[in-house]
């Protein structure tokens, strides 16, 4: 069977996602531009120099601003819980 996904801009339900999976809310430094930038969700084990940890509210401000979506999976395709996500710009 192939693992589901789902699509969401509900800000209580990305955040309790992230926070079951321990993913902090993020942004990638550099990226700054007319008051945004790029967003990412930080896993354990998995940070990357080039991420700074910022708050929700800032992160659903920007989420907002540029009227995004997060596409992600509960879980794999063997029952295990997933970190796979991407940020997407949301379908009108």
């Amino acid at each position: 069977m192939s693992p589901r996904t789902h699509t969401t801009s509900n800000h209580e339900e990305i955040k309790k996602w992230a926070e079951e999976r321990k993913a902090k809310p993020s942004k990638v430094k550099g990226t700054e531009q007319d008051g945004t930038s790029l967003l990412r969700l930080d896993f354990p084990g998995y940070t990357g120099e080039n991420l700074e940890t910022i708050t929700w509210n800032e992160w659903f401000e920007i989420f907002d601003k540029n009227k995004l979506a997060l596409l992600f999976q509960e879980e794999t395709s063997e029952g295990k819980k997933s970190n796979f996500n991407k940020i997407i710009r949301k379908e009108h």
